[in-house]
């Protein structure tokens, strides 16, 4: 376990609000690890001090002699001018240099250069890379080679950008976010694509399965505290749990000595002069203690949908295409109460389009859509809403609805309804420019849901938003008394809220599924693979007979002998010690409270201890087959 990037004490400020203070963590070799927090609390500012880019107010960032960073960025940085293929090999290494040269030979078919490029190749044994590569390239579906960066749509650019960072093969691998933008086959990939590689990795995402299949620890930032879970997920969620409860706990416990340690303090002020000073000392730190709030703030949602009448969206033989692309064909489909659909398919088979048709942002080519007077329509767009960046908070909310309905009749003000998002009084007077992204993103959901629709149209909702704030749109979500489209690459989100499917199979083809994403690719799978084995012409070799074969004479088991049975019983003690070690190096390492220099001793006799327990274990075994 070598540490390859540690941060000590780390603190920073943006203008007024404090990001983080004092936070201390270690990324060791051969780790993947999520960094969990809430919006706004400087994820990817974090990522970005990690990675260089930017500096911490306070404290230091060490990073391991010689490891190579290779960082994907939620806005990514590059060249306008450059191509993709020279953006995506603009390296110093040798390899992908040559590598590049080679596929702009073959793109200008000059046989002479791939003559003597391959030559190269050879020498340099760069075919393997050259493999790799265009998997890559052909799983992100980056196939326009020659095509400008300035000519791509935001979602390809952050695509070259992973391909690139992907390319690089770095030992160190930091991704903030980068599902975003990716269809559901990429998202597949990259999943199987991280959890074989062999670099280290630490990143930020919303997607939970992504998280749960990837990851083997967690860091979640809290308070300025950084707590650490060895596991993936759902171990994460158990863990979790147990501390906070277990922090109530403690603070409850607090309270009642509080109360009895006051009633102390009232009855004897002369005590309090002389003889109990470390009562005074106690008291002020159960006073502390007892004062203490969990800020496991949620999301209050429950917003009242407007009254739905009998009908609801309606469509007929609806068709849709653009020039040279069919997206619709004859899709006909009658919406009903309640019913939360979800739609899938890969980028460019039309599941924007279908939106704005119901929308009446855009009208079919043949057939009509018919939609109830009384439906109101809350849409929840990908590129979200153009805010004024030097308008307040709390103004841009006041333009929508100064109060807001609940379904108890209850009234809220706008103030209070952002208080509910997580956007404290003293936040709601901040420049909407001041926020993150996540929060901006949070702010626009709020003023979605506050103008009671009763058909909710959530474009990739799930983009930028926490996974706390996800769980409480979900529970939301499930109980809304309306219509709820999604389109999402979120498979946790949509596994948890959808009935039905929407699948566009691209060539204006839609089919209607019944069930959630998990269900849906399961069942693909199953059929691909019945596919490939009915494809597959199966030849019986024939089995010719084995005459004269002799049995194999059954083997005398050998017994351990005197000195063999003193080292089994050696090994045994052995092995408990160096587990014991192994433990208490573990936690060490762990804590977050070691030097650099005693984080690399310690991380070398981890290594030590780790081989022996290997080799000894081995051992153990051969002598105990043999008892």
């Amino acid at each position: 376990m070598r540490p390859f990037l540690q941060g000590e004490n780390l603190s920073k400020r943006f203008g007024e609000l404090m990001l983080f203070e004092n936070i201390s963590f270690t990324i060791f070799e051969g780790q993947k690890v999520a960094l969990i927090a809430k919006n706004g609390t400087g994820k990817s500012t974090l990522l970005n001090i990690l990675a260089g880019i930017d500096n911490p107010d306070s404290g230091k960032v060490t990073l391991t002699n010689g490891v190579k960073i290779g960082y994907f960025e939620q806005i990514p940085k590059l060249e306008p001018e450059h191509t993709v293929l020279e953006e995506i090999f603009n390296s110093d290494n040798e390899k992908l240099n040559t590598v590049k040269a080679f596929e702009l030979a073959i793109a200008h078919n000059n046989q002479k250069e791939i003559a003597e490029i391959s030559t190269k190749m050879d020498e340099l044994n760069a075919w393997d890379a050259e493999v790799e590569i265009k998997q890559i390239l052909t799983q992100l579906k980056i196939l326009q080679l020659e095509q400008k960066i300035n000519e791509l749509s935001g979602g390809q650019k952050k695509r070259v950008a992973l391909a690139k960072v992907l390319i690089n093969k770095p030992e160190l691998l930091i991704l903030d976010e980068p599902t975003n933008h990716l269809d559901l086959d990429m998202i597949e990939w990259l999943e199987a694509y991280l959890e074989k590689t062999k670099s280290t990795l630490l990143m930020v995402t919303h997607d939970r399965y992504f998280l749960d299949r990837v990851c083997n620890e967690i860091i979640e930032m809290e308070d300025n505290t950084i707590y650490r879970y060895l596991g993936n997920y759902q171990y994460f969620l158990e863990k979790r749990d147990e501390r906070i409860e277990m922090h109530q706990a403690s603070v409850t416990k607090a309270k009642n000595l509080l109360r009895t340690e006051i009633e102390w303090m009232r009855r004897m002020p002369k005590a309090r002069s002389h003889k109990a000073k470390f009562r005074l000392d106690s008291f002020d730190e159960l006073k502390e203690k007892a004062s203490q709030q969990l800020k496991n703030e949620v999301v209050n949602l429950n917003v009242k949908a407007s009254r739905l009448g009998k009908k609801m969206v309606e469509l007929y033989e609806v068709s849709k295409s653009f020039p040279g692309v069919k997206l619709i064909e004859n899709f006909s489909y009658k919406f009903s109460r309640f019913e939360k659909v979800g739609i899938v398919g890969n980028n460019g088979t039309g599941k924007s389009t279908f939106l704005n048709l119901i929308t009446n942002s855009l009208q079919p080519d043949a057939g009509r859509i018919e939609i109830g007077k009384t439906i109101k329509f809350g849409y929840y767009k990908q590129d979200g809403i153009l805010f004024d960046k030097k308008e307040r908070v709390i103004d841009a909310v006041n333009k929508i609805a100064e109060f807001i309905v609940f379904e108890d009749g209850s009234k809220m003000t706008a103030s209070q309804m952002l208080n509910y998002f997580l956007f404290p009084p003293e936040t709601q007077y901040n420049f909407i420019e001041k926020l993150s992204g996540g929060e901006q993103r949070r702010l626009y959901l709020c003023t979605v849901l506050m103008q009671n629709p009763n058909f909710l149209i959530l474009d990739e909702p799930t983009n930028d938003l926490d996974i706390m704030t996800l769980n409480i749109l979900e529970e939301y979500l499930k109980s809304f008394a309306g219509c709820v489209i999604i389109v999402s690459h979120d498979r946790f989100f949509m596994d948890k809220i959808v009935d039905h499917l929407f699948v566009f199979q691209g060539d204006g083809k839609i089919e209607d599924f019944p069930g959630n994403y998990t269900i849906y690719r399961n069942k693909k799978i199953e059929e691909e693979s019945e596919k490939t084995r009915n494809q597959k012409q199966i030849s019986k070799p024939e089995t010719s007979k084995i005459r004269n074969q002799e049995k194999p004479k059954k083997r005398e088991k050998k017994k351990l002998s005197f000195n063999e049975k003193r080292e089994f019983e050696s090994l045994e003690k052995e092995l408990a010690k160096l587990e014991s070690e192994k433990k208490v190096l573990e936690s060490s390492l762990n804590s977050g409270d070691l030097s650099h220099e005693e984080l690399v001793q310690k991380s070398e006799r981890f290594s030590v201890v780790k081989n022996l327990i290997d080799e000894k274990e081995l051992r153990w075994l051969e002598l105990s087959e043999l008892i």
